[in-house]
């Protein structure tokens, strides 16, 4: 699959929030995703063990959400771990795994944060620059921003403000189960990201592409 190479990935962390901020006004977030066109989903994870990272990226078909390509990449993790500056320890590793793709997803569903960053540029939105496709960031655990929560309901959902600005939903995908945080990526929007999200959401808490790259990635 072809990538958009954007920047060098060996800077130190102040370069790198530097960098954040120039990248974040490139970002598309109120563009909606056309659902009925989405044929293929992809999940995206990233493991680490050892100062080692693994990759994976799951496609499936989409509505029948059946895997079609598996992708793993390994690389040593270059980055220490820094709150807000996941990119520059995971995108490395990423964009070794999408140039192995032989399918071409329509969407990204990322196991990370889109627009619900405190620069506005989660992993989500940084690699949607790199692959210019619509991306989104499904994360278990809130970066930053308030909310109140949603009600115990399947598809329940409440905003995510951080600021005064709306950075994403709090989305409850199993009843009387802990939410997700819906941001979007990158060349998507809010209401349809969290509607795809509830489309590739089944048994479980996660939706289904991410949850196939989870395990992926964390085997081995």
């Amino acid at each position: 699959m072809r990538l958009h190479t954007l920047h060098d990935w060996n800077i130190s962390p102040a370069d790198a929030v530097a960098l954040q901020r120039r990248l974040a006004p490139q970002l598309v977030y109120d563009r909606p995703i056309d659902l009925d066109a989405v044929r293929r989903v992809a999940g995206v994870d990233v493991s680490v063990k050892n100062n080692v990272s693994q990759a994976a990226v799951v496609i499936m078909t989409f509505p029948d959400l059946q895997i079609i390509e598996s992708r793993v990449a390994v690389q040593p993790t270059p980055f220490p771990y820094i709150p807000g500056l996941l990119s520059f320890r995971e995108g490395p590793v990423l964009v070794d795994v999408f140039a192995q793709l032989e399918h071409e997803p329509d969407v990204f569903i990322f196991d990370g944060m889109g627009r619900a960053h405190p620069r506005r540029i989660g992993i989500a939105s940084q690699m949607g620059l790199w692959l210019q496709k619509p991306t989104i960031g499904c994360g278990k655990t809130k970066l930053s921003g308030i909310y109140i929560e949603p009600p115990p309901e399947r598809g329940a959902s409440a905003p995510l403000i951080d600021r005064g600005e709306l950075v994403g939903a709090i989305l409850r995908t199993k009843e009387k189960t802990k939410p997700v945080f819906i941001s979007v990526g990158h060349r998507a929007d809010l209401a349809t990201s969290v509607e795809l999200v509830m489309r590739c959401t089944t048994r479980y808490r996660l939706p289904e592409p991410i949850r196939a790259a989870h395990n992926a990635a964390g085997d081995f």
